[in-house]
């Protein structure tokens, strides 16, 4: 399932403690060893990919390969392990160890926070999803916000996405996974891939966030979707950076590598290093060419702008 028509099933199934001030704290303990603060000041941010774009006709593991090849060592999943047998876990997981790899990132849940009436259902999937992401190492769920409801004030479904959020929060709250406190990530669709799509925007979604403020609750940022749905993507980066643990690349239109359209790729990876950003930045566009020299080259391009 790839990331488009998972936020369409998305649509057609919908009709907390601690501080802001402590996030750091709790997320900044991944680099506490003097290697780990080295590798950040030496990359600034970490860098992956969201594999539903690419090699898509490989096996599992080959499409692992082809990323090494390519230079990663992160991956991104949308649900890939939603029908996997014991035996598809184990060849999974021994193919990352073997590359070095980590899942750092998942999608999947089918119900969106901003409906109030499927917030125990969403709840229920993130607790049954939880020892998933515990048996493949990956600490960090996509949260969507689902549809927006025909008659239901705009309000109202604002404070769903808190109280949702709030509740999840609940869920992950003092857990951690490979060493990495459990982080529940909001993002945002642009109104061209889903017309129905409640959070459009960045500034929204960067209120939302503050409002719930738990330190492992924070933002995605794709970059591809905000161009779309509102641009000024820049300022609105350096104000989401105290809450930013992903941002998504891609370029507009196409979904393609950055470079092939209008989105100055430069600035915005030289923006991050500016901002000491050390999270994560995924890869999640549709090559225009070979895939591994093109991700090789957003690679490049990406880490060029961090020395």
């Amino acid at each position: 399932m790839n990331r488009r028509t998972f936020t369409q099933t998305l649509a057609g199934s919908l009709v907390g403690a601690g501080t802001v001030g402590n996030a750091l704290d709790l997320l900044g303990k991944e680099l506490a060893s003097p290697a780990k603060a080295n590798a950040a000041s030496a990359d600034r941010f970490k860098l992956s990919v969201m594999l539903w774009t690419v090699f898509t006709n490989l096996p599992f593991e080959q499409r692992l390969e082809r990323v090494a090849e390519a230079g990663y060592q992160n991956v991104e999943l949308v649900g890939e392990y939603q029908k996997w047998t014991d035996e598809d876990f184990n060849r999974a997981n021994a193919k990352r160890k073997e590359l070095g790899m980590k899942f750092d990132c998942t999608a999947g849940l089918k119900h969106g926070v901003s409906v109030p009436e499927h917030r125990e259902a969403l709840l229920a999937e993130l607790r049954q999803t939880l020892p998933v992401m515990e048996r493949i190492d990956c600490p960090t769920m996509i949260m969507l916000s689902g549809n927006r409801v025909e008659g239901m004030p705009r309000e109202i479904q604002h404070q769903s996405c808190v109280d949702t959020l709030k509740a999840g929060a609940k869920v992950v709250e003092g857990k951690s996974i490979d060493g990495q406190p459990v982080r529940l990530l909001l993002e945002t669709i642009d109104p061209e891939e889903n017309p129905k799509y409640y959070l459009t925007q960045m500034v929204e979604a960067l209120q939302v966030v503050q409002e719930v403020n738990h330190p492992q609750v924070q933002l995605l940022y794709d970059i591809y979707h905000e161009q779309i749905a509102a641009g000024n993507l820049i300022a609105k980066l350096a104000k989401c950076i105290p809450y930013l643990a992903l941002v998504h690349i891609a370029d507009v239109p196409g979904r393609h590598e950055p470079g092939t359209g209008e989105i100055n790729y430069q600035n915005i990876f030289a923006k991050l290093a500016e901002l000491n950003y050390t999270g994560m930045v995924a890869m999640e566009f549709h090559p225009t060419g070979d895939p591994v020299k093109q991700l090789r080259a957003a690679r490049e391009m990406a880490q060029g702008a961090t020395h």
